[in-house]
């Protein structure tokens, strides 16, 4: 079932607003949440990446920052590696170039050359609001060509 239908089907669910574009290799993923806050660190980041995803989805809020990338090549690689079936963020990524043929599903802000600082600072597992959206831990998040949603269970 692809967002459109869900939308149609289930006209309370959660959308985020359009302002993601497509950085990864897989145009199409869903998967529950789990939530990471931070800003302009990506070390918190790593570490989640490196646990197994189990076809989990990583919402980033990076605070909206466009000063710096979070994610770039090596990170979603580790994503994929791991089981992750997608990331969305907002903030940026890098190595673009490369992430478009990783498997997996990237949404961001936009590319930004720079790497993050690293001062081991952030919060996980707990709900984070931006986009017009709250993301709660646990949630789903389907995301498509049209957009993404997010719905308190699993209904596909």
């Amino acid at each position: 079932m692809n967002t459109a239908d869900i939308c149609d089907e289930f006209p309370d669910v959660g959308i985020a607003d359009p302002i993601f574009t497509d950085f990864g290799g897989r145009s199409a993923f869903a998967g529950p949440i789990f939530t990471v806050k931070v800003f302009e660190d990506n070390t918190l980041v790593r570490k989640t990446v490196e646990t197994d995803g189990d076809g989990s989805v990583l919402v980033v809020d990076g605070g909206g920052s466009t000063r710096c990338a979070l994610i770039g090549d090596r990170l979603a690689g580790l994503a994929a590696d791991n089981g992750w079936a997608g990331i969305v963020l907002w903030g940026c990524v890098r190595d673009t170039a490369e992430l478009a043929h990783i498997d997996i599903g990237i949404r961001a802000l936009a590319s930004h050359p720079r790497r993050s600082v690293k001062r081991n600072e952030g919060s996980a597992d707990h709900p984070v609001t931006f986009a017009g959206v709250t993301f709660h831990p646990g949630w789903w998040l389907y995301a498509d060509a049209d957009g993404i949603v997010v719905t308190e269970d699993q209904i596909i």
